[in-house]
């Protein structure tokens, strides 16, 4: 039984964390952690880490980068291994991250969807094939609640092709403030915002006389819940070091 503490409790994202545990036999939420303290199921939920009575097995963090720096801080006193499915984080935050992961065993990826992550993988393998005679074209799509932009979750698809290509590449955010044609070491991101849209994100290779593009669409959010909950399962037991759903890919 994996115990568990979710970290942005009361949040949307959180009470889909608790609904995806309530659904299975192999995990408990045991606590939670929000700035709002009201509880809503048998578990009791803190307004900071140093008043957690419990001893959780992993934390899944869907809360705000804000919360960070003490939520790590926890889990390397504790020796707790955690999940950060939280979105927007700055690259020193990145950095502060990794280095955490020397001591603890750290789950962090841009997007929990299994579908995101095996999408990213098959970008990868395209990109080893078609190589430099296709470019490359990064479209998400989200509800117009949504404040970053662009997506993690297309910088991830981005960062892995950008790998695969020997980091040769630079993304592109913007075309209508630079006049000339594209260049071929790019990597065109770009967002959309509308509606309740949950998240949809397309990888366009266009070549001469042919496109080949590959999509998810995520019609709600139960998948991302459903994955940080696989994410913390898998991390409960492994060694201090920086995991991701390639990682849970690899094991399917």
């Amino acid at each position: 039984m994996t115990k568990i503490i979710i970290c942005g409790a009361n949040g949307k994202m959180g009470k889909k964390v608790y609904e995806c545990i309530t659904s299975r036999d192999d995990c408990k939420a045991v606590a939670g952690i929000d700035t709002n303290t009201e509880k809503y199921a048998d578990f009791p939920i803190y307004s900071d880490f140093s008043e957690i009575n419990e001893k959780p097995d992993v934390i899944i963090d869907y809360s705000h980068p804000s919360v960070l720096s003490p939520l790590l801080e926890y889990c390397l006193t504790t020796g707790t291994p955690v999940v950060l499915a939280t979105t927007g984080y700055s690259e020193e935050q990145i950095a502060q991250i990794k280095k955490a992961s020397a001591q603890i065993p750290v789950f962090f990826s841009w997007n929990m969807s299994l579908g995101i992550n095996l999408l990213v993988q098959l970008a990868k393998k395209a990109t080893s094939i078609l190589g430099s005679q296709f470019d490359i074209e990064i479209v998400e799509k989200h509800h117009n609640q949504k404040i970053d932009a662009p997506s993690g979750t297309a910088l991830m698809i981005a960062n892995a092709i950008n790998e695969t290509r020997n980091n040769e590449m630079k993304y592109t955010y913007d075309r209508h403030s630079v006049r000339r044609k594209r260049e071929p070491e790019e990597i065109g991101i770009h967002a959309v915002r509308g509606g309740t849209i949950v998240g949809v994100h397309e990888v366009l290779f266009a070549g001469n006389d042919e496109t080949i593009t590959i999509s998810h669409s995520a019609a709600s959010k139960n998948v991302f819940a459903e994955g940080s909950v696989n994410a913390a399962v898998f991390v409960k037991d492994c060694k201090a070091g920086l995991y991701d759903m390639g990682n849970v890919v690899e094991q399917k």
